[in-house]
C-alpha cells in the first residue's frame, strides 16, 4: 500500500515536463515581458521629467561617477546585444554545425 501511495504522489509533485508548458504560443522570443517594458517606460519618463535636475547633478559628479552613472542608464534604456549564434538563422546554424561535424 505505501508503495502505490509513494508512486501515485511523485505523479502529482512532478508537474510539467521540463520544457514543457501549458501555453504552446508563450511569448515570442527576445520579447520583454511586460512588467519589464513597463519598468523601462518609467525609467525613460522620469528622466524626461527631471532631465534638467539630472543634468545639474550630472555636473557635480566626478569623472569616474560619471561613467559609473552612464553605464547604468544606458543599461536600463538600450537592447542588450544579441550573442552573434543567435543573430543566425535556421538555415545557418545548420550549414555550421555540418561544417563541424565534418571537420
Amino acid at each position: 500500500m505505501l508503495d502505490f501511495f509513494l508512486k501515485t504522489t511523485k505523479i502529482y509533485k512532478m508537474g510539467l515536463h521540463k520544457g514543457k508548458t501549458n501555453n504552446p504560443n508563450g511569448r515570442p522570443k527576445g520579447k520583454p515581458n511586460k512588467s519589464t517594458e513597463e519598468l523601462r517606460e518609467i525609467v525613460q519618463a522620469f528622466i524626461e521629467n527631471n532631465l534638467e535636475n539630472l543634468q545639474v547633478n550630472f555636473d557635480l559628479l566626478e569623472p569616474k561617477e560619471k561613467l559609473m552613472f552612464l553605464d547604468k542608464m544606458l543599461k536600463m534604456v538600450l537592447p542588450q546585444p544579441l550573442n552573434d549564434l543567435e543573430k543566425l538563422t535556421d538555415e545557418q546554424l545548420q550549414e555550421l554545425i555540418n561544417k563541424i561535424r565534418n571537420e
